[in-house]
């Protein structure tokens, strides 16, 4: 929801993106152990999280960035004066550790300079201002209630169980673990992937709205009906350019189960008065259509698995409108959504 999706997105999908993360953080987390047996060491730090991202600079200088401001968080934590944060903002010399930690191991495997080079680019990441844009206009029309519930949604992470993430990853059955700055960046990467999917999934959902006046809408649609159509008569394994041909397919329901389970919301939630039993049969008919009209727009308006589908199809591709966000580290099949 806080990352662009409707305000009750679908079971379907968000079961959908769940599974696609966990995939991608699993595959993530083997080529790292390799990388660190490679290395000769006995657990999966941040250095071998970095030496996978380092082809893709622009999600490397975003991780750089959360690190940076990771120490900043815990130096406030621990109640350091405001004054000196500013001291330490601008001297040099005093590098924040995880900073310091990526800066010495980039420094180590830099030949040309392009990855120091990314501490001291300044400029807009247009990721996240798209993001923080979408945000602003999510909320023009909220009120105090809905904008909580808003705000509530935006400090969701994976980071704040630590113990049920790394359960979730099923890192007690690995020989190399991962440390604990390593678990911070991976919580990182699984809020990226979230946030990508929805990035992606928006995208297809706006390329394939009917535009009024449009010569080409007709031949979008049936792209994408066909598409749709093949992945719900298919597994997924067979359809996808993904991980281990990942992740598996989910089912959905037919149109009227989905309405008919949205119909099941508390009739108060949806503005059409209290939950309490009518004395006549036309409020309770005035209800029903009341009530399956709101679960038609919110299924219309939130995004649908066919469209995460579609995304991953999209981004797995050398070519094509998405090409441009395609991940530049693939190996074995693999496309990483966040690295």
């Amino acid at each position: 929801f806080s990352l662009g999706d409707a305000r009750r997105p679908l079971h379907e999908t968000a079961v959908l993106v769940e599974d696609i993360v966990h995939t991608q953080l699993i595959n993530l987390l083997q080529q790292a152990a390799e990388v660190s047996q490679m290395r000769g060491a006995r657990v999966i730090s941040a250095e071998d999280l970095l030496f996978l991202m380092r082809k893709d600079k622009k999600k490397l200088q975003r991780l750089l960035k959360y690190m940076f401001f990771r120490d900043y968080k815990s130096k406030i934590v621990k109640g350091i004066e405001e004054d000196d944060l500013l001291e330490d903002k601008f001297n040099s010399n005093n590098t924040n550790k995880r900073q310091k930690l990526a800066q010495d191991f980039l420094n180590s495997i830099d030949q040309t300079g392009e990855l120091l080079a990314i501490f001291e680019d300044d400029e807009i990441d247009d990721v996240k201002q798209e993001r923080m844009e979408r945000a602003e206009r999510q909320t023009r029309t909220m009120d105090s209630v809905q904008y909580a519930e808003f705000c509530e949604s935006r400090q969701l992470s994976f980071s704040k169980k630590a113990s049920k993430f790394r359960d979730w990853l099923d890192c007690s059955s690995m020989e190399i673990k991962p440390n604990a700055v390593a678990m911070e960046i991976l919580a990182y990467l699984a809020y990226e992937t979230v946030a990508q999917l929805v990035d992606l999934a928006l995208l297809v959902k706006q390329d394939m709205t009917p535009k009024a006046g449009d010569p080409f809408t007709h031949a979008i649609s049936a792209t994408f009906i066909q598409y749709h159509n093949s992945t719900e008569s298919t597994s997924v394994k067979t359809s996808l350019d993904s991980p281990e041909n990942t992740p598996p397919p989910t089912p959905t329901p037919p149109a009227s189960a989905g309405q008919q389970h949205l119909g099941k919301t508390p009739s108060g939630a949806l503005g059409n008065g209290g939950i309490g039993q009518d004395s006549t049969k036309s409020k309770q008919r005035k209800r029903k259509k009341s009530t399956a009209a709101c679960g038609m727009e919110a299924q219309s308006d939130a995004i649908q698995p066919s469209h995460i589908r579609e995304a991953i199809r999209r981004y797995g591709h050398k070519i094509g409108p998405l090409s441009p966000f395609t991940s530049a580290y693939r190996r074995n099949g693999m496309t990483f959504l966040a690295c």
